[in-house]
């Protein structure tokens, strides 16, 4: 069994037989084992824009997250299992993680037995390049497939804009409507799969020390 821990209610972390999902009104903060984690904290004050939106900057304070960052580092750490984060989160370097290579690979993140890498879910079902950070403890470190991922471009974009502009606006730019950031942090099933794979095998390794005499 995996705890998946601040994931969207109803969203790619239900109906599977061996994760317990816990979405924002069940308080993942509030987990206390006994089964590793696969962890989402959210984002929105470790990004670029932690301060707030361009056009009303200064809003909010870094990190002003509710402790749910903390809290998913401490499950990692006590259980076994792994973290996600945008890239280049401010989360890393306010808690004293090493920040990973752009090219991949993973090094040592901490004196807590963590280990860090980055890693494009563009090469796992989603529909941009979307670089993240993984923070793993008590697990197997995986090949992943390192470095960029290949660029999608929207047909519309190129169609409004040419080619290269669709370039650099990225296709992400392109998703709007009401759902645009929840269709932007959504986790890819092959994502969430892979996630659920390395944090498995930190149940694999307990089993393991527990059959050691």
């Amino acid at each position: 069994m995996i705890a998946a821990l601040f994931v969207q209610r109803g969203g790619v972390y239900y109906g599977l037989d061996n994760v317990d999902p816990w979405p924002a009104e069940r308080d993942a903060r509030l987990y206390a084992g006994p089964w590793p984690v696969v962890a989402h904290p959210p984002c929105e004050r470790w990004g670029r824009y932690w301060h707030g939106s361009p056009a009303r900057p200064h809003q909010f304070k870094l990190g002003a997250d509710q402790g749910c960052f903390s809290a998913a580092l401490t499950a990692v750490r006590n259980f076994g299992g792994v973290l996600e984060h945008p890239a280049y989160s401010h989360a890393w370097a306010y808690f004293g993680l090493s920040a990973p290579p752009a090219q991949g690979g993973w090094v040592v993140a901490d004196r807590h037995g963590g280990w860090t890498c980055q890693v494009e879910q563009g090469h796992y079902g989603h529909f941009a390049r979307k670089a993240t950070w993984l923070y793993a403890v008590g697990t197997e470190l995986p090949d992943l497939i390192w470095g960029p991922s290949p660029q999608r471009l929207h047909p519309r974009a190129v169609e409004l804009h040419g080619r290269e502009r669709a370039r650099r606006i990225g296709v992400m730019a392109m998703v709007g409507g009401r759902d645009k950031t929840k269709i932007r942090a959504a986790t890819p099933p092959e994502f969430r799969d892979l996630l659920i794979s390395i944090a498995s095998t930190a149940v694999k390794k307990l089993q393991a020390t527990e059959q050691t005499p």
